[in-house]
């Protein structure tokens, strides 16, 4: 550029000859006018586009392969290799694949969906979920981790759960709004069988537990069209920006509750950052957005899944793959289930009559050995046998109280030790090794001595009568007992 503009001074100012600016230059004649006639090179340019001599002819042919491959599956296209074969063995192509390569990048290319740029309000929100590697106590296991963002700021809440279910997306949606400290007045999903039953056209009949959820927290859905997940690309691409930049490398936690810890303040750090385009950092647009919110309702939403079930002759109910132990009392009873993230709640009518710890691994059975001492009082043969008691820890009075009742009473004291340990329906275990330890220091081992102690040390005297909320009573006068006539029994 600077020799051509050297050129262009010499002649068009200085009034040197084309002669000697040729010869000075080493350039042709034609080269010159070139120079003259233009302010800066004009770059290679073809008259025309170089004709395909070869695979000419057959693009016609690579169209109609790749125009066929919209409607075969998708993991079975047409590549750029299998597209030369066949030209090659099928319509005598004699060229290289280079060609065919080209032809095919280009024609995808142009091909192309072009989508049109969507306006986002404050106020509203997409929501999605994704899949990472996670350590949870050490093991290594795939969690679900939970997007919201909120387009107009681009603030987004992460958060992680052990799989992606109805509970574990009603609870991300309410821990996003306690983040934003707002609810959105419309969120768009995709069509997750958790909200969305059936599609019917363009309507959608809705699960129980996703109304539920929206008639607490007031606020309206949208749902994409089947596979054009395009329509929520936002949460699309904040799945992928958290997984890179917050999943890396894997995470390792204690706990999920730990873990999700740790991604809120990542969630709150990022807060900080100005994107491309935007008026201020997100932390300032996020004022915005939370004007044009919703109030979190004051009363609290349980994340919960309930279902119906009926307990099986083992006393089991089966709950999202898993199998929980119920009193044998209500074994062949309809029982209603409800699992919430952190337990499982089994209720028969009105009662409740069990609560497990959730399990979220497949196809485990969680016992609680309570449930089964009622059966085993009628089976005491069954005792050291019994699935539900293996490996259950009891102090070490336990024992000794067993072999002292099967000394003394030979097989009946096996049920009178499991009298003993029916205690623990209203008792913890504490309490019970605390009484079982008294009996035996004075040598009372039977169950109902045990029991007697037991619920002796549970009684509490009553240190005042309150007449709060009783006003009625205010007005009567007691008068204090008279004990004189014990007192005469004392001195006899």
């Amino acid at each position: 550029m600077q020799e051509w503009t050297e050129i262009r001074r010499k002649v068009l100012v200085e009034g040197a000859s084309k002669r000697s600016v040729c010869r000075d230059h080493q350039i042709a004649h034609k080269t010159l006018q070139k120079i003259l006639s233009n302010t800066e090179p004009p770059g290679y340019r073809l008259s025309r586009a170089r004709s395909k001599t070869k695979l000419g002819p057959f693009l016609p042919v690579i169209s109609q392969i790749l125009a066929c491959d919209r409607d075969a599956p998708p993991k079975q296209h047409h590549t750029s290799k299998r597209i030369f074969e066949r030209l090659r063995d099928e319509h005598g192509y004699e060229g290289g694949i280079t060609q065919v390569k080209e032809a095919v990048a280009r024609h995808r290319r142009h091909q192309r969906e072009v989508f049109v740029p969507l306006h986002h309000p404050p106020g509203e929100a997409q929501f999605d979920f994704g899949e990472a590697t996670v350590l949870i106590a050490g093991v290594e296991r795939k969690a679900a981790f939970a997007v919201m963002s909120l387009p107009f700021s681009d603030a987004f809440f992460v958060s992680a759960y052990p799989r992606e279910n109805t509970e574990t997306f009603q609870a991300a949606h309410i821990a996003a709004f306690e983040f934003f400290g707002g609810v959105p007045k419309r969120t768009s999903y995709d069509n997750t069988s958790i909200a969305v039953a059936k599609i019917i056209g363009r309507d959608r009949d809705l699960t129980r537990e996703f109304l539920r959820l929206e008639s607490h927290f007031l606020f309206t859905h949208h749902f994409c069209r089947v596979a054009r997940g395009n329509e929520k690309g936002v949460v699309e691409g904040i799945v992928g920006y958290s997984r890179r930049n917050f999943m890396v490398p894997v995470p390792s936690a204690r706990s999920f509750a730990e873990l999700n810890e740790h991604l809120e303040a990542r969630c709150r750090d990022d807060l900080s950052r100005r994107v491309r385009g935007g008026a201020g950092t997100k932390a300032e647009l996020l004022l915005i957005d939370q004007a044009a919110m919703l109030r979190v309702p004051e009363v609290s939403f349980e994340a919960r899944r309930v279902v119906q079930a009926r307990s099986n002759s083992l006393s089991l109910v089966r709950f999202d793959r898993n199998d929980y132990s119920v009193p044998s009392a209500f074994a062949h009873h309809e029982l209603t289930v409800t699992g919430g993230i952190e337990d499982v709640r089994i209720s028969c009518a009105d009662v409740l009559v069990a609560t497990h710890p959730r399990c979220w691994e497949r196809e485990q059975i969680t016992y609680d050995p309570v449930h089964y001492l009622a059966l085993l009082e009628r089976k005491p043969g069954a005792l050291d046998v019994a699935r539900p008691l293996q490996g259950w820890e009891l102090p070490g009075c336990f024992a000794l109280l067993r072999r002292r009742l099967e000394t003394d009473l030979g097989h009946k004291g096996t049920r009178e030790f499991i009298k003993v340990l029916r205690l623990l329906e209203r008792a913890s275990v504490g309490e019970l090794a605390g009484a079982v330890g008294t009996a035996l220091s004075i040598g009372a081992t039977s169950a109902d001595a045990i029991s007697l102690i037991l619920f002796h040390r549970q009684e509490r005297p009553v240190s005042l009568f309150s007449l709060d909320g009783l006003p009625h009573l205010r007005p009567f006068v007691i008068d204090p007992p008279d004990l004189a006539a014990y007192a005469s029994l004392k001195g006899a």
